[in-house]
């Protein structure tokens, strides 16, 4: 395809794209948008990054991290390459000929509804600040954050239209799973799925200079569509096994055994482990996005409303776990009982609080009036949430501390833990990651409840 011929305006950014020339602006700067940045930076093109609250930016300008799995040294790399810049100001999307939105797309909290109120500002502030100041300049609109099938086309096609404008718009899925060590922004396919073709080719050229590998999608829906079904798979299949937990479990059997057998089959199984409830921006959030939108075609989704819903459940049964072990291990009411949670990032070795059950679990023990502390090596303090809103401070790590509380609760395993020391001291634990038998073997059975 000859795009110059086709359409000179899509041509010339084309151009400007393969020469680096282009100008690049992301908007949100979180656990999506900042590994992005320094893709896009570390790949030669000038970017500006932007994020409406002005912490984020002090921060990094002043060389300080707030997502430290993305390693100490980023601020001091971002703040040393003349090409990057960091600010609140979204005026100054006026000069981005790139616009990638890295907003957060959670749910309404009572009604599990689809929350895109970000996704609407951001086009607003795209329409704003960048087309109706300079509506002859061609800009790429990329949207990265989750949504459901054609929001792309149906939030940002009419915001963003303007009768002399020369808009080319995206919809590239992220795919960051944030502490994973092997798969970077750098190395994860990147999904394309353009509004037009010529979208497509923009978006494809842009993408290749950043990320090894780009997946053209015929369209946005399929791209969208396609985030949407790689969480679902993992939710339901998490459901799965935390379903049968509870049945096995009531059977006397050994759901980590059965596990540890059913993996060794080599074909038709992928293993996927239970756990005290799902945790992060996707897996919790994503199917009802899906099933929200379904509903607007009256078709019902009850598959994966009810993993959804095994999945929350959870932290109400680790803690009748608790209750269970408190009384039949010292005769104690959870209201007479202290209790150490272990762990409230969502998942091991990051700092990352967002929809953690350790959260959920914490709230629940407390409503039973239940003394609660927690301790976490990568969260000294937790900060008001979506859903929890009281602040909590991390307890020292020590022998004393664990002897004095009545029961420990394991929600995350981070490899920080020394799990021998804390089987040693602590009175009874409830350990619903089998963390310290894979760390210690048998050794521990009569201190441990896997729940």
């Amino acid at each position: 395809m000859n795009i110059h011929a086709i359409d000179p305006h899509a041509g010339d950014l084309l151009a400007r794209i393969e020469r680096r020339d282009a100008t690049v602006a992301i908007l949100g700067l979180g656990y999506v948008g900042l590994p992005l940045l320094d893709a896009v930076a570390s790949a030669g093109f000038g970017v500006t990054g932007i994020d409406r609250d002005p912490d984020k930016i002090a921060a990094l300008t002043q060389g300080r991290t707030y997502l430290p799995h993305l390693g100490e040294d980023l601020p001091a790399r971002l703040n040393k390459n003349p090409r990057v810049s960091l600010t609140h100001d979204r005026a100054q999307l006026e000069h981005a000929d790139i616009i990638l939105i890295c907003v957060p797309t959670p749910l309404h909290d009572d009604s599990h509804e689809p929350d895109l109120s970000a996704v609407d500002r951001a086009a607003i502030d795209i329409r704003r600040y960048a087309i109706d100041r300079h509506p002859d300049r061609p800009r790429l609109v990329v949207l990265e954050s989750t949504v459901y099938p054609g929001a792309t086309r149906e939030r940002l096609l009419p915001v963003l239209a303007h009768p002399d404008a020369h808009n080319y718009i995206v919809h590239s899925p992220e795919r960051e799973d944030p502490g994973n060590t092997q798969h970077t922004t750098r190395t994860i396919p990147k999904l394309i799925g353009p509004i037009d073709n010529i979208s497509g080719k923009l978006a494809a050229a842009f993408y290749k200079q950043v990320v090894q590998h780009v997946v053209p999608c015929r369209t946005a829906e399929i791209a969208e569509s396609a985030k949407l079904v790689e969480n679902i798979y993992r939710a339901v299949n998490i459901a799965l096994v935390n379903d049968l937990k509870g049945i096995l479990g009531a059977m006397g059997i050994d759901i980590w055994e059965v596990l540890d057998a059913a993996a060794t089959k080599p074909f038709g199984f992928q293993r996927f482990d239970p756990g005290p409830g799902f945790g992060g921006h996707c897996v919790p959030i994503d199917p009802f996005y899906l099933a929200a939108r379904a509903r607007e075609f009256d078709i019902e989704t009850p598959f994966i409303e009810l993993a959804g819903r095994i999945n929350r459940q959870m932290p109400l049964a680790i803690v009748e776990s608790a209750r269970q072990v408190l009384l039949a291990r010292g005769g104690r009411e959870l209201s007479d009982a202290s209790i150490l949670v272990l762990g409230v990032a969502y998942k091991k070795n990051i700092a990352d609080l967002r929809e953690s059950p350790a959260l959920e679990i914490i709230a629940l023990l407390r409503e039973h009036n239940a003394t609660v502390r927690y301790h976490d090596p990568h969260i000294p303090r937790t900060w008001p949430g979506r859903r929890h809103e009281t602040p909590l401070t991390s307890i020292e790590w020590s022998e004393e501390n664990l002897r004095e509380h009545d029961l420990v609760i394991i929600v995350t395993d981070h490899d920080w833990y020394d799990w021998r020391f804390l089987a040693t001291h602590a009175r009874h634990i409830i350990d619903t990651r089998n963390a310290i038998r894979r760390h210690t073997g048998a050794e521990f059975l009569h201190k441990i409840t896997l729940a």
